[in-house]
């Protein structure tokens, strides 16, 4: 700071404008110690004749910027702005503001998917587009096999699952132990094989006419798992900038979490989708002779297993009736899903011992005593079926569940007593077998609770019921087992309305119309 009057001389000056200019003191000319730039534009200032008042000129080396401030009307006070280190600042901030904007776009990017592919795809994007000109994300996905996304400097992104040797990348065997990080190694081109440079090294070389300039590894460390490694890519030699080397390490510790989140949220979604595939319904397989659909719907609109379940089995027992099961267990949702998925797999194992359907109910219900819950049931019915010249014969064992139904062709609905003990509660159990014989176009049909328990109605709280299902059944005579079967379930839904509901489950075995025609509708 110097304070000038209108005759050129110096009447104060504070101790860096001292340190600036060498000699400046009060009393001293301007002109004698301060750069012709400066000394001109206080003499204009003071004539009045400069428009914009600043002044800007070398002083030494570095170029500085002057301000004056009137100090009354007849001196002026200079205030001389380093402007390189102005600029360096003003420079400095707009590039910790840009990597500021980065992060936090890196942040919203990685985070905002469990999806594993758009979390590498996503990660090499933000890293040639900040960190280099090209970038690769190598995740390993078995000690052989490898997961390569790679993103060129235009943005276009490919994927690739192969086998290379992580060794032939200096560093990259390292970066891919996961934890502990390994630092950032540097690699000359020359020493990256092909399928490091095969896509992005000519396009890189390309837009600047010559080679990749440097090659970069870095960890991208999850918890404590080899989540992966990040090649970058770059035109120049030069390594990390300071800002890079503070905040490449926060990117790839966020990218490698996200990789990580992502990755074992994959494995237990493949997990849970492996498991539910044995949990859901099954796909019926055809039965020789006989016409059979089956309808399923969980309790909740969000679920896809439940309690209820049916199974078909070709060959039964001796081999000469096919098997249908169709069964309720006690609560809803998961747990139901489980011991379902339980109760299946056992009765899965007594098909061979089908012809006695007593004999399997009997070592079932030992099974769930011995192994089971204590308040976990199962109600049941098997039906053992078999083609006898134009018509089917079936085999009905119920167990504590609702009664199965026969759709002859006049419209008649006819119940068939076959009841029994629930399964699962009591040691001893009981149980009576029922055969029918259905003619050409009638219809076994076998349903859970689901349907006749189905609350609703007008007033929303009236039993669907087994005499309203009757009455509705009297106008299906002769319809194909498909439609009978969505007509059960529609119905049942639409009496329920919004309201909650059980799970629902319907089995209609026809005999056909035609000997040789046979399928299964499931």
């Amino acid at each position: 700071m110097l304070t000038v009057d209108t005759a050129g001389i110096i009447e104060q000056a504070n101790e860096a404008a001292r340190l600036l200019l060498a000699g400046a003191a009060a009393g001293v000319p301007l002109a004698r110690v301060a750069p012709a730039w400066l000394s001109r534009a206080h003499l204009e200032v003071c004539a009045g004749r400069r428009v914009d008042q600043r002044a800007r000129g070398p002083v030494g080396g570095p170029v500085f910027e002057a301000h004056p401030v009137h100090a009354g009307r007849d001196r002026v006070t200079w205030w001389l702005v380093d402007v390189d280190d102005h600029q360096r600042a003003v420079e400095e901030l707009r590039a910790e503001r840009e990597w500021t904007a980065f992060m936090v776009e890196a942040s919203v990017e990685l985070q905002s998917s469990l999806n594993l592919e758009r979390c590498l795809e996503t990660t090499a994007c933000l890293a040639a587009r900040r960190l280099a000109d090209a970038a690769l994300v190598v995740m390993p996905l078995d000690p052989r096999q490898y997961a390569i996304v790679s993103c060129d400097p235009r943005g276009e992104v490919s994927r690739e699952h192969t086998s290379v040797d992580p060794r032939t990348l200096p560093g990259l065997a390292e970066a891919l132990q996961g934890f502990p990080p390994a630092p950032t190694r540097w690699v000359e081109p020359a020493e990256a094989p092909g399928w490091v440079l095969r896509d992005l090294g000519g396009e890189v070389g390309g837009e600047v006419g010559g080679e990749v300039g440097s090659v970069a590894v870095t960890a991208l460390p999850g918890h404590g798992l080899a989540t992966g490694a990040l090649v970058l890519l770059r035109r120049t030699r030069a390594g990390f900038s300071e800002a890079e080397k503070v905040f490449a390490p926060l990117f790839t510790a966020w990218a490698g979490a996200a990789i990580s989140v992502a990755r074992l949220y994959a494995e237990q979604a493949a997990i849970a989708e492996t498991l539910m595939a044995e949990l859901l319904p099954p796909t019926a397989p055809p039965l020789e002779g006989v016409e059979l659909a089956a309808r399923y719907r969980p309790a909740g609109d969000s679920e896809r297993v439940g309690g209820d379940f049916y199974d078909v089995h070709p060959v039964g027992g001796s081999g000469r009736e096919s098997l249908v099961v169709l069964g309720d267990v006690s609560g809803k949702g998961l747990e139901a899903a489980v011991l379902t998925g339980r109760i299946r797999n056992i009765l899965r194992a007594l098909v061979p011992l089908a012809d006695d359907h007593h004999r399997v109910l009997e070592l079932l219900n030992g099974a769930l005593l011995t192994h089971g819950d204590p308040t976990s049931f199962v109600t049941l019915v098997l039906a053992s079926i078999e083609r006898r010249a134009d018509q089917v014969a079936v085999r009905l064992t119920s167990a504590g569940h609702p009664p199965p139904l026969i759709l002859r062709n006049d419209g008649r609905v006819e119940p068939v007593h076959a009841v029994g003990t629930l399964i699962g509660l009591v040691e001893h159990i009981t149980s009576v077998t029922e055969s029918v014989l259905l003619a050409p176009g009638e219809t076994c049909l076998l349903y859970s609770d689901g349907i006749v328990e189905a609350r609703g109605g007008p007033l929303g709280d009236e039993f669907f019921g087994e005499e309203r299902l009757c009455e509705q059944l009297r106008q299906c005579a002769g319809m194909p087992p498909e439609a009978l079967a969505d007509r059960v379930q529609m119905l049942a839904c639409q009496w329920v309305g919004a309201g909650e509901h059980d799970d629902m489950a319907v089995v209609a075995i026809t005999a056909p119309r035609e000997p040789s025609h046979h399928r299964v509708l499931p």
